[in-house]
C-alpha cells in the first residue's frame, strides 16, 4: 500500500484528503452518514468570537460547473462550538482543524489563545478570505493597527488580499499558540505570493490556497441578484484550474506546505493539485451533493497511486514533467 500520510507543520495528516470549511458544518451533523475517521481532517464552519446570523436568503445559486454562496459567516460562536459541538467531535480520531475570524488583531489573538488551551484540536485555521463579509470597508482599520501604507481611504475585502494585513494577522495568532497555523487565502488577487510570504515570515505552518472567487448571478427578469446581496463566492469544478495554477506558482514561491482547494470532484482532480505542488487537498463544494465525496476521492487517489507504482504521496508533490 502506498504511504498515505502528509505533514502539515507538526501535525501528521493520515491521508491528504481534508474537508473545506464551510462545506461540511461542525463535522458532527455528517457522522451518520460519513465514516469521519477515514478523513484526513476535519476543518469546521468557520467560527466568530459572537454568534453570526449571516446574510439572508436565498444564500445558494447554482451556476454552471458550480455555485455562488452568500452564506456571510454564519455560526453559532466559539462559547457554543466548545460546549455543544466539541464533546461529541472527541469521540472521532480524525484530525480537527478549526476555522476561526477575528475582525480585528486583539479578537483573532483571543480566538487562537482559547483554542490553544483544547487539547482536541490539533491545528486551527485563520480565515484571512471570506468574500461574504458584511462591508467591504471591514478591514481598513488595518491602516492605522499595523503602520501599513495604505492611503486615505482605502478599504480591503479581505485581509488575505493585503500582504501587511496578512502579515499582522498570522502575527497576531501565532503569538498566542504552539499549534500549527494554516493561512487561508484568497485566490481573488493578482498575484499570490506576497500574501503567502507574508504568512510565511509571519510563522504559519501551511497556507491552504484559496478560497472562492468574487462573483454575481443577476436574474434578468426581475434585476435583481439571484443572492440575498449582491455578491457571492463562486466554488467548484469552473474554479479548478484557476486554483491549480495558483497553488504551482505559490507552492514554488515558499517553503510551507500547501493545501490545495478548488473544484475537487474525482481523485484525478486530487492529482492535478499534488502534481503542481500541494501537500494536501480539501474537498468543498461536491459535498453539497455528496456528503461521501472526499472518501470517493481517497479511495481513487490510492488506486492511482497502485496503478502508477507511486510509493507515496509526498513522491507525487510537485512532480509535474
Amino acid at each position: 500500500m502506498p504511504d498515505l500520510r502528509v505533514r502539515v507543520g507538526s501535525l501528521t495528516l493520515p491521508n491528504p484528503v481534508l474537508v473545506a470549511a464551510g462545506t461540511f458544518g461542525y463535522g458532527v451533523e455528517f457522522a451518520k452518514a460519513v465514516r469521519l475517521d477515514a478523513l484526513g481532517g476535519l476543518i469546521t464552519k468557520t467560527l466568530t468570537r459572537t454568534p453570526r446570523d449571516g446574510h439572508p436568503p436565498p444564500r445558494l445559486v447554482e451556476t454552471p460547473a458550480g455555485m455562488l454562496n452568500a452564506v456571510g459567516l454564519a455560526n453559532i460562536g466559539l462559547d457554543a462550538f466548545l460546549r455543544e459541538k466539541l464533546p461529541a467531535l472527541s469521540a472521532f480520531r480524525m484530525p480537527l482543524i478549526v476555522s476561526v475570524l477575528g475582525e480585528s488583531l486583539e479578537e483573532l489573538a483571543e480566538l487562537v489563545r482559547r483554542l490553544d488551551e483544547v487539547q482536541r484540536v490539533e491545528a486551527i485555521e485563520l480565515n484571512l478570505s471570506c468574500p461574504n463579509l458584511a462591508s467591504p470597508g471591514t478591514w481598513s482599520h488595518f491602516a492605522s493597527e499595523t503602520g501599513g501604507e495604505m492611503g486615505p481611504g482605502t478599504e480591503l475585502k479581505m485581509v488575505a488580499q493585503d500582504p501587511e494585513a496578512t502579515l499582522a494577522m498570522v502575527q497576531a495568532a501565532r503569538r498566542t499558540t504552539r499549534k500549527p497555523l494554516i493561512a487561508k487565502l484568497s485566490p481573488d488577487v493578482t498575484d499570490l505570493t506576497p500574501m503567502a510570504q507574508a504568512a510565511e515570515r509571519a510563522g504559519a505552518d501551511a497556507v491552504s490556497v484559496g478560497n472562492t472567487f468574487t462573483g454575481m448571478s443577476l436574474d434578468p427578469q426581475t434585476r435583481r441578484s439571484r443572492l440575498g446581496t449582491t455578491t457571492g463566492g463562486l466554488s467548484g469544478p469552473a474554479i479548478r484550474p484557476l486554483a491549480v495554477y495558483r497553488v504551482w506558482y505559490t507552492a514554488r514561491s515558499i517553503r510551507l506546505p500547501v493545501i490545495g482547494v478548488g473544484g475537487i470532484v474525482r481523485a484525478e482532480d486530487a492529482v492535478e493539485f499534488f502534481l503542481a505542488g500541494a501537500t494536501a487537498v480539501a474537498v468543498g463544494t461536491a459535498l453539497f451533493a455528496d456528503p461521501r465525496a472526499p472518501l470517493r476521492v481517497l479511495r481513487g487517489l490510492e488506486r492511482y497511486l497502485r496503478r502508477h507504482q507511486v510509493p507515496s504521496v509526498d513522491a507525487l508533490r510537485g512532480a509535474l514533467q
